[in-house]
């Protein structure tokens, strides 16, 4: 949380999508002076935020961000969100579209122990991927090479981009050696 908190600038106006019990939230709030909102689906995480002190909306992503105007927030946070909707490419164009500055993180499917896993016949279960194939939420897969790609398609300019691997910044070979894709993202 720390690494992407630095991305955050200080006294930010800030949406989380998928902001689960509202952590990072805090966080910003209590480090980086922002105020925000959070939006998230499921019941007992927007019990955690409201118990948090933290603005939340319950919302479905799965039905965009037509609430919010253009530009209305300074960053727009997608931090382990994007992997979960069936709208991946959408979603993102509605964070540039809602925030001055989008951050996105995700599980890389491309760190070699998943490649390894792939290399033996099976589908990865690690610590950031604790799921069978057959029982995961996420509804599709990604590597950092991909969303570099797609946010290239999509008219958006990588302003920074690193892995993180057991909370260490990967900036050397991310691809490969990071568990976890970040990207810092402008129009």
């Amino acid at each position: 949380m720390q690494s992407i908190a630095r991305l955050v600038p200080e006294g930010a106006h800030v949406l989380d999508l998928g902001c689960g019990d509202g952590a990072l939230l805090e966080l910003l709030r209590r480090e980086r002076r922002c105020t925000g909102y959070g939006i998230e689906i499921d019941d007992a995480n927007v019990l955690a935020c409201v118990r948090r002190g933290i603005s939340v909306l319950q919302l479905n992503l799965h039905q965009g961000l037509r609430a919010f105007q253009d530009q209305s927030f300074d960053v727009v946070l997608q931090i382990d969100t994007l992997q979960h909707l069936r709208n991946a490419e959408v979603m993102l164009r509605e964070t540039a579209r809602v925030g001055r500055v989008g951050i996105v993180a995700f599980p890389n499917f491309a760190h070699w122990p998943n490649r390894l896993s792939v290399l033996r016949g099976r589908m990865p279960v690690t610590r950031r991927l604790p799921y069978q194939w057959y029982d995961t939420p996420n509804i599709r897969v990604g590597t950092y090479k991909d969303f570099e790609a797609l946010a290239r398609k999509n008219g958006l300019r990588v302003q920074d981009a690193f892995g993180l691997e057991n909370g260490r910044e990967v900036r050397a070979l991310p691809n490969l050696r990071a568990s976890t894709a970040v990207f810092k993202l402008q129009r």
